[in-house]
């Protein structure tokens, strides 16, 4: 558990923060009802515990929060963090065994909050775009036995403890956390804030906060969202892009995203190296998978290949082009595999450097034989995704960050201090 605390603003923007979907109506009240606050004078210690479902990995995010008074902001004592792979979505055809892999985090959660505290501790599960990709039948199989598991542990179990989140919900409250963790201004009329891109397994997400009338003018209605915080109104622009995950895209390349049947297939790509030939399993789903041993490889034909995937697909707000923003997930986890960035610490890249990695990996992919087989393919749709799908320059920084603060920078605290405002845990 991190040792420092850090005053938590959030308490004051989630308390009057209500968010309106432009595009559907749905008030972001509705997944977490008004505060009910109890009156309570002594110093208030409470615990949540939230379940981050991704189509790679669970995860599990057990905050620990201080209130001294009603008066005062409640403070994040600090976040327990661990996770298990492959994700939920790959126990499609075995929900019991998907569930017994929450249960083992769920075991951590037991050890870590006090016993007098567990029937106060909420615990919720939030699965994002690898159930979105299944079946509806297979997804709410896996949901209903996560929710079992739930029900069979001491903690307190909310109506709507297991569910498919909204890709764009799951983006607005990324980044609003990375605005609070970072001590980015936003209230009053000097509005200074990052954006936010996430790059998960099945989908990919884009937030920023509009500095321009022209940009609201020309971005679909469907993109924007407004929210009211510090009696001031927001309009975000965010949007995820599910089926342009890293790992959704792989199978975009290789010609194999959504195939009904594909055993015994073999699909190549010019972006994998000339001997390979492997199995590789993704969505409950195995696929065969090689090089082109008679044609090209290299950075020039995967970047034709990949390419293809991304062009003309993503909506490109001319805005973003000079803007900074902070990128997660697996724009982290590639810029650490090739040295781009030191595991800890993180670091600022321009997008002309996953680019550059790119071409030395694609060009020289017998020196990579220890990596993983798909780096070049990555590197390149990370390329081609910054540059031809959201319209980024060469030159726009990015700041890859997996903490602020010694906290996770995920939707999940955002989440979990909602759904404890909601239940009327905090004051």
């Amino acid at each position: 558990m991190a040792s420092s605390r850090l005053p938590i603003l959030l308490a004051l923007a989630f308390s009057s923060l209500s968010f309106v979907l432009s595009h559907s109506n749905m008030w972001f009240q509705d997944y977490f009802p008004p505060n009910m606050c109890p009156i309570n004078a002594k110093a208030n210690t409470f615990y949540g515990i939230m379940f981050d479902a991704g189509s790679t990995g669970t995860r599990i995010h057990i905050y620990t929060f201080v209130q001294k008074s009603p008066e005062d902001l409640p403070e994040l004592e600090g976040e327990i963090f661990e996770s298990v792979k492959p994700g939920l979505s790959a126990f499609a055809d075995q929900p019991e065994k998907g569930a017994e892999t929450v249960k083992r985090l769920l075991d951590m959660a037991i050890d870590a909050v006090p016993p007098h505290l567990w029937k106060k501790t909420p615990v919720v599960l939030k699965a994002t775009a690898g159930l979105r990709l299944l079946s509806e039948e297979k997804a709410q199989a896996l949901l209903l036995e996560v929710k079992e598991v739930f029900e069979e542990s001491p903690f307190l179990v909310p109506e709507d403890s297991v569910s498919i989140m909204d890709g764009s919900y799951e983006g607005i409250l990324a980044w609003i956390t990375v605005n609070f963790l970072t001590g980015r201004q936003l209230s009053g009329q000097n509005q200074h804030t990052v954006g936010t891109l996430d790059l998960g397994g099945a989908s990919t997400q884009i937030t920023f906060l509009p500095q321009f009338e022209e940009t609201l003018k020309e971005t679909p209605g469907d993109f924007l969202t407004s929210f009211e915080m510090f009696n001031s109104t927001y309009k975000l622009y965010t949007h995820s892009y599910l089926g342009f995950g890293l790992k959704a895209a792989r199978l975009a390349t290789l010609g194999a995203l959504n195939m009904a049947a594909v055993d015994g297939q073999m699909f190549r790509s010019s972006c994998l190296p000339k001997q390979l030939e492997a199995e590789w399993h993704f969505g409950g789903v195995k696929y065969r998978y090689g090089g082109n041993k008679e044609g090209e490889t290299g950075f020039k034909p995967c970047y034709l290949e990949v390419l293809k995937v991304v062009k003309g697909k993503l909506h490109q707000p001319d805005e973003i082009r000079g803007s900074s923003f902070y990128a997660f997930s697996y724009y982290y986890d590639r810029a650490v595999d090739t040295n781009l960035i030191d595991y800890e610490q993180g670091g600022v890249l321009e997008v002309k450097d996953f680019e550059r990695k790119a071409k030395e990996v694609c060009d020289n992919m017998e020196r990579y034989k220890s990596a993983s087989p798909f780096l070049c393919m990555d590197l390149t749709y990370i390329t081609a995704l910054l540059k031809e799908g959201f319209g980024f320059r060469d030159n726009t920084l990015l700041q890859l960050t997996k903490k602020v603060n010694n906290i996770e920078t995920s939707w999940t605290l955002g989440a979990t201090f909602h759904l404890l405002q909601s239940l009327g845990i905090t004051y």
